[in-house]
């Protein structure tokens, strides 16, 4: 197996990583594994590699939806099956891949507005009848940052009271999360809530908001995905408040997929991994097993 992974971009990404891995060696799968360090030129240059090396079977996480057709074309005419993992493509041509492992983001997304509109009587920190959202999107472009929003804001549509007041990109990393806070603080008056892509960036952002002298979890409630062992630690200690799971843990179901594709086997387009959320009696109790 050629895979090509994102990066080493956050906690969720390294748990992936590690997963991938330990399980390709536990069942006896030559893995040839590259970083593409959050760049799709890098990503596209080891599927060529790949395909020049006649792998059985190609794996990859794509860094974003696009531009991917001409790769996977050439994958194809070299017989040589794809799965996609954890993030989807966007191409018309649904015959250059076999299966698609991940997550349904858009449905992540709904989790988080659906929380934001069960809790919006405590949400309303400020006290003026609103409640002012900002947002920390993931990479742009990127499956998870397009349908996590959509999902999230057309949930918190049915409250006219919750407005996202500002939206950028924290490139799903701590550093971006901390940098995009630290702005919309300066810049947005009134926050009530924090909407992270994921647990890093919500992370970053609760570092932000302790320099500026406000309690996280209190004096702006935060909303993060992921449920990492760093979020659900900082969720167990009220600095968050409430994770939507995404689980990185994709190893073995990508390898028992990776077989059956090898071997001709029909398999399902979709496979959508088991996933819940946690608020902060949840994640107390869920943290002393907790494998990421």
């Amino acid at each position: 197996m050629g895979f090509a992974q994102v990066g080493a971009e956050s906690g969720w990404r390294t748990a992936n990583t590690k997963s991938i891995q330990e399980t390709a060696k536990k069942d006896g799968i030559k893995l040839k594994f590259s970083d593409a360090q959050q760049k799709q030129e890098n990503q596209i240059k080891a599927i060529r590699s790949y395909i020049q090396q006649k792998v059985d079977v190609i794996a990859f996480s794509p860094v974003v939806e696009t531009g991917w057709d001409a790769v996977l074309q050439e994958a194809k005419r070299a017989h040589i099956p794809v799965i996609l993992t954890d993030r989807a493509v966007d191409s018309k041509d649904t015959s250059l891949y076999k299966t698609f492992l991940g997550s349904d983001f858009v449905k992540e997304g709904q989790k988080a507005g659906q929380w934001l509109l069960d809790n919006a009587s405590t949400s309303d920190v400020n006290g003026d009848g609103k409640i002012n959202v900002v947002e920390i999107e993931g990479t742009t472009g990127a499956a998870p940052a397009i349908d996590r929003k959509k999902g999230f804001e057309d949930t918190i549509a049915s409250d006219s009271k919750i407005k996202v007041i500002a939206s950028q990109t924290g490139d799903f990393t701590r550093d971006g999360g901390k940098q995009v806070m630290e702005a919309f603080l300066k810049s947005q008056k009134g926050i009530d809530v924090l909407f992270a892509h994921n647990d890093d960036e919500g992370l970053g952002a609760i570092e932000a908001i302790k320099a500026a002298g406000l309690t996280p979890g209190k004096d702006i409630k935060i909303i993060t995905i992921d449920a990492t062992h760093d979020g659900m630690t900082a969720l167990s200690q009220g600095e968050i408040n409430y994770i939507v799971e995404c689980n990185p843990l994709l190893g073995p179901q990508l390898m028992d997929l990776a077989k059956k594709v090898v071997d001709g086997k029909s398999v399902p387009q979709r496979v959508v991994t088991e996933e819940t959320a946690f608020d902060q009696a949840q994640a107390t109790a869920a943290l002393p097993t907790r494998q990421y």
